[in-house]
């Protein structure tokens, strides 16, 4: 059975490429965005960890620790760091996870047998600062990650942490939110929603963004 949204993300200690991570102790009180990669030296895997690196003011800005995970060693990484500062032109400013031992890839359930017997999907966790995790994304190992939409899901988390909203199809910071259904009371929607709303249905009501 593989981690469900809500769980406490297992705590683990392990090598990295800036030290030694114990995890839970790491995250602290920030959001964290934990993904894996098939191996070390793989031409998707290093645009990846490229554009992550770049992104590092935008996670900074929501509050997010990026970390990624691969099953190679500790020299391995440092070397193909070199490779992804050079050819990415970044630097690589979050640690990677030495899981050669495969202890975390098996906490996290990243190693599935009819993918692969050694290497680990393209998984992502999107975990809070309770640690619970909030988002899981696997993808297939031949096909990279959309980074601006991991972005965009953690806007909507944080929003909808805060506010009695949600987020509708394709909705980008900044936009139009849904109020939930379970406010049916004007008085609490007026409070609530100085902005007012616009009514689709009875069940589907627009307001503007409360924190913009």
């Amino acid at each position: 059975m593989g981690l469900k949204l809500g769980d406490i993300a297992p705590d683990f200690e392990q090598d990295s490429s800036q030290g030694r991570i114990r995890f839970h102790e790491w995250l602290g009180g920030k959001w964290a965005v934990l993904f894996s990669h098939p191996a070390d030296f793989t031409p998707v895997c290093t645009t990846e960890l490229g554009f992550t690196a770049k992104l590092k003011d935008e996670f900074d800005k929501r509050d997010v620790k990026a970390i990624a995970l691969s099953v190679d060693p500790v020299d391995s990484h440092l070397k193909w760091i070199d490779d992804i500062n050079s050819t990415q032109n970044t630097l690589v400013n979050f640690p990677i996870l030495a899981d050669a031992d495969r202890k975390v890839s098996e906490l996290y359930d990243l190693i599935h047998p009819n993918a692969s017997e050694t290497l680990t999907v393209r998984s992502l966790f999107v975990i809070d600062p309770n640690k619970k995790v909030r988002l899981s994304i696997t993808y297939p190992a031949s096909t990279g990650r959309n980074f601006h939409e991991i972005l965009r899901v953690i806007d909507s988390l944080q929003l909808t942490d805060n506010y009695k909203v949600a987020t509708p199809a394709n909705w980008k910071d900044g936009e139009d939110v849904v109020i939930v259904p379970s406010i049916k009371d004007e008085d609490e929607i007026k409070q609530r929603f100085p902005k007012g709303y616009k009514a689709v249905t009875p069940y589907l009501r627009l307001t503007p963004q409360p924190n913009r």
